[in-house]
């Protein structure tokens, strides 16, 4: 079952993650052996979360590398099926 619009896995991320802990993204971007940068780009949306970093939570989080990737994927599939009656596509079946 897809959800409707779901979060982005960065703000997953902030508000399940980061903030109970009280962790600044500096800490946190330390922590996770990234730039500040690229922790920032995450939270704020602006990217996703790559398998390196799913891995990369899933340590310091004690959490599964694939409950992030899935994050990823409904973010990513909810806002690829919102341009679905663009795509030009035609069914195909056998004969």
């Amino acid at each position: 079952m897809r959800m409707h619009n779901p979060p982005h896995p960065g703000e997953i991320l902030r508000t399940l993650c980061l903030e109970p802990l009280g962790l600044s993204v500096t800490e946190a971007a330390q922590a996770l052996g990234v730039s500040r940068k690229t922790l920032s780009s995450l939270l704020n949306g602006r990217s996703g979360i790559s398998p390196e970093m799913a891995i990369r939570l899933s340590v310091a989080f004690d959490t599964s590398p694939e409950s992030w990737m899935r994050h990823q994927a409904q973010y990513d599939l909810w806002h690829a099926e919102q341009g679905r009656r663009r795509l030009k596509v035609r069914k195909l079946s056998a004969a």
